[in-house]
């Protein structure tokens, strides 16, 4: 990316798989190249992950009522993103998700506790 002019690129990024972090987002941030992330819910291992288990409290105070809005405000909060692909057919996922365009963004603070709620599970 810092050697080629690039518009945008699409990868892989969700809470089993946060490798990019590191260098491929604040390479993205730095050269103004748009990030679309593919494969939010790692073809559906988070979820696999979470079944069973309740959705913390603390997720309220983020406007959160199911385990996919956190999943997708999670990346939506990172600023490099420019946007996500969910990528379902069901009609009722597909609501489920756009909610999680609304309402309060986690902070770096609460991301960080979604990122150890998560390596906790």
């Amino acid at each position: 990316m810092r050697s080629e002019s690039l518009d945008f690129i699409q990868i892989p990024y969700n809470l089993a798989d946060r490798a990019v972090e590191a260098r491929v987002l604040p390479a993205a941030a730095d050269t103004g190249t748009a990030v679309l992330v593919m494969r939010p819910f790692e073809e559906g291992a988070l979820f696999r992950r979470v079944k069973g288990k309740p959705l913390p409290a603390w997720a309220a105070d983020l406007d959160c009522t199911s385990w996919a809005q956190l999943f997708l405000k999670y990346i939506l909060a990172e600023p490099a993103v420019t946007a996500v692909i969910p990528a379902t057919a069901d009609p009722a996922h597909m609501a489920d998700d756009l909610k999680a365009g609304f309402g309060r963004l986690p902070d770096a603070q609460q991301r960080q506790k979604i990122r150890q709620l998560w390596d906790s599970l």
